[in-house]
């Protein structure tokens, strides 16, 4: 099986992750787009399959959680017929979690906007957390009920509302694509004794940020989007690994891995483009060496 040299993958997995495009990072690295596709899902599968089994038992204490919309194939007014109703084809929405204390991302995970999603997504933050922690969303309501599924009562969860000023459909250029600004909050106490001095959903919205300036796919007004969901949760595996392992939180001076001691060291990319290429190793050991036919002998020299 022909491979990318390991320098080039390097190059262009720090390509990926500082937000480049797959057609930039095609261009940069003298590669095909089909190439660093390519190498974005297999990263992408390598990366979610460590983190699923390193982020377990954390000792994180005060955790946020919000969801952060894309799209993938096309605009959701713009889905055709045929595939209304196929997930990953249209709206999709990316559940995230991250602890205030290290800024570590525990859990996150790719779906639609719908209990079904919420419910997976709680329950899996929960396997993931190792005590009793205070946990802040949003006013959106399908919280309430994934989080009474997978926590019960052992937890202190509150919601924080915020109300925001409409200025209408006449809004000028120079404010048409800001955010709407905020006019008032309310923190409210959903289940156990919620520090109120700690509601907040701050650190979860600077993540939001953080992805859409991480990855060129969740850049907005560009046709910079996913085609395919399953290459879309490949870069936010990818970008989720970098940023808990390898990138240096600048609050913190180490990374989320490290203040969260998930991990004694900084990773490196290298350490990423190794762990492809061991599992790249170990699944041709597991095919063996191929086996070639003998092709059939011929005797040139003889006649008629």
């Amino acid at each position: 099986m022909n491979r990318l040299d390991n320098k080039t993958r390097v190059l262009i997995t720090k390509l990926l992750v500082e937000g480049n495009s797959v057609r930039a990072t095609a261009r940069i690295a003298d590669v095909s787009k089909n190439t660093v596709t390519k190498l974005l899902v297999a990263l992408g599968e390598v990366c979610s399959e460590y983190q699923d089994k390193a982020l377990r038992n954390l000792p994180c204490q005060q955790i946020e959680v919000d969801e952060i919309w894309s799209f993938c194939y096309s605009k959701q007014k713009n889905v055709p017929v045929s595939m209304k109703g196929q997930f990953g084809v249209g709206d999709v929405w990316t559940w995230t979690a991250i602890d205030a204390e290290t800024k570590l991302v525990p859990s996150w995970l790719v779906g639609d906007r719908d209990g079904y999603t919420a419910g997976a997504f709680i329950k899996d933050l929960a396997s993931r957390l190792a005590s009793r922690v205070q946990l802040t969303s949003d006013g959106l309501k399908l919280y309430v009920q994934a989080v009474e599924d997978a926590f019960g009562c052992d937890i202190d969860f509150a919601q924080l509302i915020k109300q925001y000023g409409g200025e209408g459909s006449n809004r000028n250029p120079e404010t048409r694509y800001s955010p709407a600004v905020c006019t008032g909050v309310e923190k409210i106490a959903v289940t156990g004794r919620p520090d109120e001095a700690l509601v907040s959903t701050s650190y979860v919205e600077r993540q939001n940020l953080t992805m859409r300036m991480s990855m060129r796919r969740f850049t907005r007004l560009t046709n910079a989007f996913s085609k395919k969901v399953q290459n879309h949760a490949a870069a936010i595996a990818l970008h989720f690994f970098h940023y808990n392992f390898c990138r240096i939180h600048s609050s913190l001076r180490v990374t989320p891995a490290m203040a969260a001691k998930v991990t004694d060291r900084l990773w490196e990319v290298s350490d990423l483009v190794a762990m492809l290429v061991a599992r790249e190793d170990a699944e041709e050991a597991e095919k063996g060496p191929r086996r070639t036919r003998n092709k059939p002998k011929t005797n040139e020299g003889a006649e008629g």
